[in-house]
């Protein structure tokens, strides 16, 4: 750790003694096992009721079943693609244009990506649902979906764009400008470039949190994972097993990427300190 984030880390938390650390190790211990007997208790409660008699739960190895959920999780991934594909470009795009000096505009961007970061997405996505048929704008169910995902995802990506350039030091714009390159040249080939590697993890979570948010498919009937689970519940009268193993496939989907920006985090912290 450097001596800068050092001292930020001291000026913002102290450093706790020894009697404080034993504390701390205390409470962990009482925490982690309350939460096993919380688990513990649920299991007890769920053998108890017949939920985990294997019966119930082999059922999900069929091959109509696997397909079925494997319907809803292609939709999920088609969702979550589609509007990283567009909400990632647009949210560069916002913050270049928040960041612009041209008089106006930064302050319309910044009215729009606070709107869209403080409004709930299940807000937008009954605005595309009710309120925009009943002026005669109707889209399809995909896309009711997908674009409330990238005009909320835009406004959050597009703050993290922005603290991606403004962590630039301010060094790479004296030097652009001293080898005579204009603001537009400094920004596209010195700025950027090393912003969005500075950010790249963030945007690996930014993709998390969408996977998370196209949960809201159910509410306009779109094919995803969550609205083929409910479906599945209706079919198979087996509430907990299809619920427990949808939730185990998103919580694979969403530790890979977790992982995947944890490893690049390292090597950028690595490749820093090296330099």
């Amino acid at each position: 750790m450097s001596a800068k984030s050092s001292t930020a880390t001291q000026v913002l938390f102290d450093a706790p003694g020894p009697k404080g650390r034993r504390r701390i190790l205390i409470l962990s211990i009482l925490s982690v096992l309350a939460i096993a007997g919380l688990i513990a208790l649920g299991l007890w409660q769920f053998a108890k009721n017949g939920q985990l008699d294997p019966g119930r739960w082999v059922v999900y190895l069929r091959a109509d079943y696997l397909a079925f959920l494997g319907q809803g999780l292609m939709g999920t991934l088609k969702a979550t693609g589609m509007a990283a594909v567009v909400a990632f470009p647009l949210g560069l795009v916002l913050a270049l244009g928040r960041h612009a000096q041209i008089p106006g505009l930064s302050h319309l961007v910044a009215v729009w990506i606070e709107f869209f970061r403080g409004i709930p997405m299940l807000l937008v996505v009954y605005a595309f649902l009710l309120a925009l048929p009943a002026y005669g704008v109707n889209v399809p169910r995909f896309w009711m979906l997908v674009i409330p995902m990238i005009l909320v995802s835009s406004a959050t990506t597009a703050e993290v764009f922005r603290a991606g350039i403004r962590a630039v030091d301010k060094g790479q714009r004296e030097a652009a400008a001293a080898i005579g390159l204009s603001g537009f040249d400094t920004m596209f080939s010195v700025i950027l470039p090393q912003a969005v590697r500075l950010v790249l993890p963030s945007l690996i979570l930014a993709l998390v949190s969408l996977l998370k948010d196209s949960t809201l498919g159910f509410v306009v009937s779109y094919n995803e994972l969550q609205f083929q689970g409910k479906t599945m519940v209706s079919i198979t009268r087996y509430l907990v097993q299809t619920y427990v193993v949808v939730s185990v496939i998103y919580i694979a989907i969403n530790f890979l990427l977790t992982r995947v920006a944890l490893v690049l985090d390292a090597r950028m912290k690595a490749r820093a300190a090296s330099s």
